[in-house]
């Protein structure tokens, strides 16, 4: 619009684009035809382009061979620009009709007009290419930018799936396990009504445990959860280990638990990887060494939490029949991304170790 109000200022009139040297004319009525020609496709350039293009070519033209010269031709390089941005196909097209429908318009200027030189129909043409040049390359950029952003939106959900695969391996793993155990346990017990109900007690109890905690990952799930006490629930702190090595004796596995220290005030992540840590050697400890002493030791200090966990006896890596491996590489993970170290390898004497050292929040 302000081209178009311009263009009729007096002051302003053929004050415009002079290519050609075609003797200027005074306004008339095709003058206000080409004049809206060049200015208002302006305003449907994004929608449709091409058309856009196309009447302000035919305005221009009209506006240089009539000799108007209006301050309206600037929108030439403005149309060029804004359509080599949006334009999505048959750019070569639109190219080579253009620079065709270029060229003879500089034959029919050259004729009309006082006989400019060539090179100033050759200047003004790379002036022009280098509107469309530069809207090609926002184009390129706005292309780069929105598949960087894909990108961005893959890895964050590849992200996402891992860390929910992950926390539903930790705990259904675990949970499972312990039913399993109790459960084969049980099928030796049926002389013993005292210590079989005990046991089927024990997996009802474990299974419950197991449903709880899949119902606060699926409250992870919900773009509504809540926050607060279900958050806390969510996120196991180191303290509540002893339930868990309880519930693991449960399950028939003498297990000894040691924690010195005091939990830091704010531990960020640490205190869940620690969990988590601990959750799945015990998990590998009932699967592949039931009955084996098991020993689990949670340090607090120096700025990092250090878990052991050792089993005695035949123990394995997770990684032998029926275990996938995939705990203990999510358990590195965990721990690498938290800057810590971690370890998982088999005892010289026999049995296995399981060791991390875990920063927590407090480091500055």
């Amino acid at each position: 619009m302000l081209l178009l109000t311009a263009s009729f200022v007096p002051a302003l009139h053929t004050q415009g684009t002079v290519f050609g040297s075609v003797p200027d004319r005074s306004f008339d009525a095709l003058a206000v035809v080409a004049v809206v020609l060049e200015s208002l496709p302006l305003l449907v350039a994004r929608r449709w382009p091409v058309l856009c293009l196309a009447l302000v070519s035919v305005g221009f033209a009209v506006d240089q061979l009539r000799g108007y010269h209006s301050f309206a031709g600037s929108a030439l390089p403005i149309a060029l620009l804004t359509v080599g941005s949006r334009l999505e196909s048959r750019r070569r097209t639109t190219v080579l009709l253009l620079s065709a429908a270029y060229a003879a318009l500089s034959v029919a200027l050259y004729r009309l007009g006082t006989g400019d030189p060539l090179i100033e129909f050759v200047t003004f043409y790379l002036a022009l290419t280098l509107a469309w040049g530069i809207g090609v390359w926002l184009r390129a950029n706005r292309f780069a930018e929105a598949e960087r952003r894909r990108r961005v939106a893959e890895e964050t959900l590849a992200a996402e799936r891992s860390r929910i695969a992950r926390e539903l391996h930790d705990m259904v793993t675990h949970h499972v396990t312990a039913m399993v155990v109790q459960a084969e346990a049980a099928r030796y017990l049926t002389a013993a009504p005292d210590r079989l109900d005990q046991s089927l007690t024990a997996v009802t109890d474990t299974g419950r445990r197991a449903i709880t905690d899949l119902r606060h990952l699926l409250d992870l799930l919900n773009p509504d959860h809540g926050t607060g006490a279900a958050t806390e629930a969510r996120t196991p702190p180191v303290g509540r280990l002893l339930t868990l090595v309880e519930q693991t004796r449960g399950a028939g596995q003498p297990v000894e638990f040691t924690e010195e220290g005091t939990p830091a005030a704010a531990t960020g992540s640490a205190d869940l990887v620690a969990y988590r840590i601990v959750q799945e050697a015990l998990t590998n400890a009932l699967k592949h060494a039931h009955g084996s002493p098991t020993s689990v030791r949670v340090r607090h200090g120096g700025r990092e939490i250090a878990v052991e966990v050792v089993t005695d006896g035949p123990g394995t890596s997770g990684a032998s029949p029926g275990g996938s491996g995939r705990g203990l590489a999510g358990l590195r993970e965990r721990v690498d991304v938290l800057g810590g170290a971690f370890s998982a390898s088999p005892r010289p004497g026999g049995g296995f170790a399981v060791t991390a050292r875990i920063p927590d929040g407090s480091a500055v």
